[in-house]
């Protein structure tokens, strides 16, 4: 009696445990700031690293390890190209160089600030952002833009990696 008792105490939890089953997130959030005074446009990018490690992996060929005590220079060489590689912003339908400032790590999320210099005025801005889309199909690439005291927001995805603001 008691060994059945065990037994379906057993299944229960099992079956407890299998219905709350792990579901991963696949979502960068982008912060982009104009600041008029300092012409710059400043950007946040706020990525998981085990998917940027991931991403980086598959696409060089390496063994990549941001965010962890094993990261090496050339880990963050990786970084940048491939963040040269998967995102561009166009200003008043000129293509604008960013520049990697810094990275750091929170919690599971690696934080990178770019910047991109010499903007005096935004009539319209338009950005490419695929970055982690090869890695996931589910992968969302959430920016939100504040631009002249206007705030808007853009969803892209790996069917729609494009997306354009008019001020």
């Amino acid at each position: 009696m008691k060994k059945s008792v065990v037994v379906i105490l057993l299944a229960l939890l099992s079956l407890t445990v299998s219905s709350f089953a792990y579901h991963k997130f696949y979502v960068g959030l982008f912060q982009v700031n104009f600041v008029p005074e300092k012409k710059m446009l400043q950007v946040t990018a706020r990525l998981f690293v085990d998917d940027l490690n991931l991403a980086l992996g598959k696409k060089y060929n390496k063994k990549v390890y941001l965010g962890d005590q094993k990261e090496t220079t050339e880990d963050v060489v990786l970084l940048k190209k491939y963040l040269n590689e998967k995102f561009n912003i166009k200003i008043n339908n000129q293509s604008k160089p960013f520049f990697f400032v810094t990275k750091e790590l929170e919690g599971d999320v690696l934080v990178c600030y770019l910047r991109v210099n010499e903007v005096k005025k935004i009539s319209e801005l338009e950005v490419f952002n695929s970055l982690l889309t090869e890695s996931s199909s589910e992968q969302q690439n959430i920016m939100h833009f504040n631009i002249k005291g206007t705030k808007n927001t853009l969803l892209l995805t790996n069917s729609s990696v494009r997306g354009m603001l008019k001020y």
